[in-house]
């Protein structure tokens, strides 16, 4: 532990919140821990969370008509992206472990954070499309993330009435983290807060204290791995067809996404096997 980085990418506009105290929570354990710990408060620093040209400095490849996806891709390979994403890309490439602190918003991340996901994490530095998932480039880096909710934890099982939690969070841990290789750890869930006595929030923030000094060596989530599909056009990339034939007689499907059909495994997305 003495030696690893943490990255904290807080996205909350008080620092008088719940999510604050959960952020300055880690920061110190880590530091005691002998960590160095960097935190991107993206609205104390006013990050822009649009993505857009000026994103890109000097000419455009095709100004005519404007890839946003493209053109970072190429500006981040001839060094030309914008100051404030090479500094974040660089906190990225030093971290260990990167924590995303927000509450939820809409069943996902505030915008802000939802642009630095979109501006930071571009082509060519978190993914080629010959480096996704189990063969992503950042498969030695651990991510997770950490958040308040303002409904209570019985609205999002999956008779509640929000839904199922882990299908909320399928596409942000699977679709953006796990997609750039990150080892995803189980999400911290803090389950409205807002709501709760005093001495419940201080319970929460002993808990997270408790989990935060063994986090580095905890086992990540499970996803499908690569292997399993046929990673060809002419297949579609999809699933071989021992493995559904492997999968017809279980009761579950593989994972939250790819559920064959079937009822989802449970708390695929929450909980660690």
């Amino acid at each position: 532990m003495a030696e690893k980085t943490v990255l904290i990418v807080y996205a909350h506009q008080s620092p008088k919140s719940f999510n604050c105290a959960v952020k300055d929570a880690a920061v110190k354990v880590f530091t005691d821990q002998g960590c160095k710990v960097t935190v991107s408060d993206l609205y104390a620093m006013n990050f822009r969370a649009v993505a857009t040209a000026d994103d890109v400095k000097g000419n455009l490849k095709n100004p005519e008509h404007f890839r946003y996806n493209e053109e970072t891709s190429l500006a981040w390979k001839e060094g030309r992206l914008s100051d404030d994403i090479v500094e974040e890309q660089r906190k990225v490439e030093q971290a260990d472990l990167i924590i995303f602190q927000f509450p939820l918003y809409w069943f996902n991340v505030p915008a802000i954070l939802k642009g630095w996901i979109d501006r930071v994490l571009t082509q060519g530095f978190a993914y080629s499309l010959q480096n996704l998932y189990d063969n992503g480039l950042f498969k030695n880096k651990k991510a997770m993330l950490s958040f308040t909710t303002g409904g209570m934890e019985s609205m999002y099982l999956p008779d509640g009435l929000n839904g199922d939690i882990n299908v909320a969070l399928w596409p942000l841990q699977n679709g953006a983290l796990r997609f750039c290789g990150f080892q995803v750890l189980a999400p911290q869930i803090f389950w409205s807060p807002a709501h709760a006595p005093n001495d419940a929030r201080v319970a929460l923030l002993e808990a997270w204290k408790a989990r935060l000094r063994g986090l580095l060596e905890e086992k990540p989530l499970s996803f499908a791995p690569t292997e399993l599909f046929d990673l060809s056009f002419q297949a579609g990339f999809r699933l071989r067809p021992e493995v559904k034939e492997e999968f017809a007689s279980k009761p579950y499907g593989l994972t939250t996404a790819h559920h064959l059909g079937k009822p989802l495994p449970p708390n695929n997305q929450t909980k660690a096997e």
